[in-house]
């Protein structure tokens, strides 16, 4: 993705991982910074960064210590490169004895919230801010010493250089981490960073996005045509009305009602996405091809690659029933940063889960892919939506997984059961929609535990039916979330409601995990 950030560099600020927490979290601040960002492991050589271009480099914490045996370094010949370098936490620390200060285990630990005083007149990073407040620490060992030439900017009771910068060699950090909320002033030192003292220019906007997108697509399907597989959700709906706008009427959108769907998914996308669109749109039924793929399958993995290939199976049919037209080469889908990297699809990361839109297709694929977004996080998403022109009810809707209702169901995906199950789901989101919560919570999966049956009363009968479970979680990006404290009223409408009108269901449940260590999917 082209990104034109810096006045001497036309490639992205690289936040180089260290096995951060929240490594994905500062990429994610620097382009509110509106300046754009990209994660890469500390594997990758010095050679490797700099054939980058890189317009900065920040270097994020990590669980290691500078001083033990095989902790991750920084390359000498990048520091030496003259590109501006913030430090956050371990990558502060790295950065401070790489130009000569002192790190140290002074045996003070600092975990939490901790108050900073600025120190001076606050240097650039903390100019006018308040002299003491509070930021977000974690670590062990402490710099005690700030390199040579450095201006130490602030300390805490336990880091006696909790901040420095050196603006004539574009270098600065601080030990704390400003990427997270419970830093409240993190977001301006990062800003005064990447503006101030690396002097990059605040070019990553929402239209810069779409006009640079707009372009790549258009220069890569050349004359082509391509396919669309529209699933009802925002990534896929923004997907398309990018393509859209850069090849026209040579995209044609395929939705497949594979029996999967949410309650009145197939009308909005039939009726709603077209209508602001304009786009060619055929729908295929394949409800019976899906649900016989998943006869008797219960692993999660499994249900994922088998609807993964279908949709490619259905793709494939749908490019030859179009063959008349011209050559539908291109396949186009909503693919976004969390889900390349929950795929595995970055390296140094873990695979997650598959997508069937990252991972699980088939090897013999005769498409090539085009996906737009796949370095897009889910708030930038719905901000080209807007950009674009699509109504607010299909750019704010809560996320779906491309598999649909068949991950919701823990055990045999069936027909009843999906009946149950979208019953189950359409309540909990009319009550949601009703009590006003749609933009206070990321999401709310309704998961149906099929293959548990719990004892229930109804009527003067016992009854022997399945629990179903709300997982409501609030998120910036969904590569971490954690679970929605939904007033007790509204949860006491959707569990009478469900149980009162869902037959077969006798409990509702409520998951309170957060992600990590759970995910917000269940399988």
């Amino acid at each position: 993705m082209p990104s034109p950030v810096g006045p001497d560099s036309t490639g992205p600020v690289l936040v180089i991982d260290f096995g951060a927490q929240y490594a994905q979290l500062i990429a994610r601040r620097v382009r509110e910074a509106q300046v754009y960002s990209e994660v890469v492991p500390h594997t990758l050589s010095a050679s490797e960064i700099l054939s980058k271009r890189p317009a900065a480099v920040v270097l994020s914490g990590g669980p290691a210590s500078v001083y033990a045996e095989q902790a991750p370094d920084v390359a000498p010949e990048l520091l030496d490169a003259g590109v501006p370098v913030f430090g956050i936490c371990y990558g502060f620390q790295l950065l401070a004895r790489a130009f000569g200060g002192t790190v140290e285990r002074t045996g003070t630990r600092e975990y939490g919230r901790t108050d900073l005083d600025v120190t001076g007149t606050g240097g650039k990073l903390h100019e006018d801010m308040p002299g003491r407040h509070p930021v977000w620490m974690s670590h062990g060992d402490s710099v005690t010493a700030a390199p040579e030439g450095a201006t130490v900017t602030a300390r805490t009771d336990g880091s006696p250089v909790a901040a420095f910068e050196d603006v004539e060699r574009r270098i600065a950090g601080v030990q704390y981490h400003p990427e997270v909320a419970h830093s409240p002033h993190g977001q301006e030192v990062l800003r005064r960073f990447l503006h101030e003292i690396a002097g990059l220019r605040p070019s990553w906007t929402t239209a810069s996005i779409v006009e640079e997108q707009v372009a790549a697509i258009a220069e890569r399907v050349g004359e082509g045509r391509a396919i669309c597989g529209l699933s009802g959700g925002v990534d896929s709906a923004v997907a398309a009305a990018l393509v859209h706008r850069a090849i026209g009427d040579r995209l044609t959108c395929v939705f497949v009602d594979h029996g999967l769907l949410r309650a009145g998914e197939r009308a909005q996308v039939e009726h709603d996405f077209v209508a602001a669109t304009g786009v060619r749109l055929v729908t295929i039924d394949a409800r019976e091809e899906f649900l016989g793929a998943l006869a008797g399958v219960t692993d999660p993995e499994a249900k994922r690659k088998i609807i993964g290939g279908e949709f490619i199976r259905v793709f494939e049919k749908a490019e030859r029933d179009l063959a008349a037209q011209g050559d539908y080469r291109y396949l186009v889908q909503g693919t976004l940063y969390p889900d390349v990297v929950e795929s595995g699809g970055g390296a140094g990361t873990a695979n997650i889960k598959s997508h069937h839109n990252v991972g699980g297709l088939p090897e013999d694929l005769d498409f090539e892919l085009v996906e737009p977004l796949r370095l897009l996080f889910k708030d930038e998403v719905r901000r080209v939506g807007l950009e674009l022109g699509l109504p607010e009810t299909i750019v704010y809707r809560q996320p779906f997984p491309g598999p649909g209702l068949a991950i919701r169901v823990v055990g045999e995906v069936t027909g009843d059961r999906l009946d149950t199950l979208r019953a189950a789901d359409a309540i909990a989101r009319e009550e949601l929609s009703l009590a006003g919560l749609d933009r206070d919570i990321w999401q709310c999966p309704v998961v149906l535990l099929a293959d548990v049956r719990s004892v229930g009363v109804q009527g003067d009968g016992r009854t022997y039916g399945h629990p179903v479970v709300l997982r409501p979680v609030s998120s910036e990006d969904a590569m971490t979330a954690d679970w929605t404290r939904l007033p007790y009223e509204v949860l006491e409408r959707i569990s009478t409601r469900v149980t009162n009108e869902v037959t077969g269901v006798t409990r509702v449940a409520l998951d309170v995990t957060s992600k990590p260590p759970g995910t917000i999917e269940w399988e």
